[in-house]
């Protein structure tokens, strides 16, 4: 297994209908491999509009089984093109249990793994909570073992818990990576807009410099519009980076109002992790002896 590795993540806006939505996430595959990528990450339930602006029942015929459509469009993707792929799927996992579910395709087009998002949101214009049950896997955060390495694979929500990222580490994750699907309210002015990037933005990086491993985050990008009232929308706002294992920016998208595609590229080297856990002991002096109260509300 090479210690360095090329990946690519994915900005890009996402269509209502499943077909719309999945030809581009296919565009962008296709350039990412042919730029050389071993790693692409797409955006969270990059299959589709958003629809959990609105808590409507009707939306669930939007849900599929894994294995299904997307897991199986994304399969032969990556056995094609020889990419490690993650994607999104709304999955349904029997009827009346539903879950956001990131999918990880090995480069030989193999179902690595699943991970169910832990954190649900629940806040006007993302009723998740209407939609989704949290993940229940036992352990709750595990790394998805791939050709190119284990995979700390968290959706959106997830971004904002430390100890999220922090367990993936500790079972072993080489990279930490974030399918998102987050923008602003509308009625948000310049300044409010931008103290949320930044937050967003700060948070993991922390992860990145506390863990010591490479973040990769895929945000959606593009107006998508409340399909029950069609005056609130939400402007996703892009932004999508790659940060190194001591927080420093590899690369960044645009927050283009267009909603144009683009793609972000790097170079991962898996031995910085180790070389710096050695000089920057952080892992080593955990007072884990005195954590107890993290696994209680207050």
């Amino acid at each position: 297994m090479s210690q360095t590795i090329k990946v690519a993540v994915i900005q890009q806006p996402c269509a209502d209908t499943a077909g719309e939505a999945m030809a581009l996430s296919e565009d962008c595959l296709r350039q990412a491999a042919a730029n050389g990528a071993q790693l692409a990450l797409l955006p969270e339930l990059h299959n589709g509009h958003y629809f959990c602006q609105e808590a409507d029942s009707a939306e669930f015929d939007r849900a599929e089984a894994i294995p299904g459509p997307t897991t199986e469009k994304l399969s032969a993707l990556a056995k094609e093109l020889q990419l490690v792929i993650v994607g999104s799927v709304f999955e349904k996992r029997l009827a009346g249990v539903y879950h956001n579910t990131a999918v990880v395709l090995d480069s030989d087009g193999s179902l690595a793994g699943c991970y169910r998002k832990m954190h649900i949101p629940d806040d006007p214009g993302y009723y998740e909570k209407f939609y989704f049950t949290p993940g229940d896997a036992e352990p709750g955060f595990q790394p998805i073992q791939t050709s190119i390495g284990k995979l700390g694979v968290l959706v959106c929500w997830d971004q904002w818990y430390p100890e999220a990222a922090r367990l993936m580490a500790l079972a072993g994750a080489e990279l930490l990576l974030y399918p998102t699907a987050i923008g602003w309210d509308p009625a948000d002015d310049a300044a409010e807009q931008q103290r949320q990037i930044d937050a967003w933005q700060a948070v993991q990086r922390g992860h990145a410099v506390a863990n010591h491993l490479p973040v990769l985050t895929a945000n959606r990008i593009g107006v998508e519009s409340n399909p029950q009232q069609a005056s609130q929308n939400i402007p996703f706002w892009g932004r999508s980076f790659i940060y190194g294992p001591q927080g420093e920016l590899i690369a960044e998208a645009a927050s283009d109002p267009s909603g144009n595609p683009e793609l972000l590229y790097a170079e991962i080297n898996r031995q910085r992790t180790e070389d710096l856990r050695r000089i920057w002991p952080f892992f080593r002096d955990r007072r884990i002896d005195a954590y107890q109260r993290l696994i209680t509300r207050a």
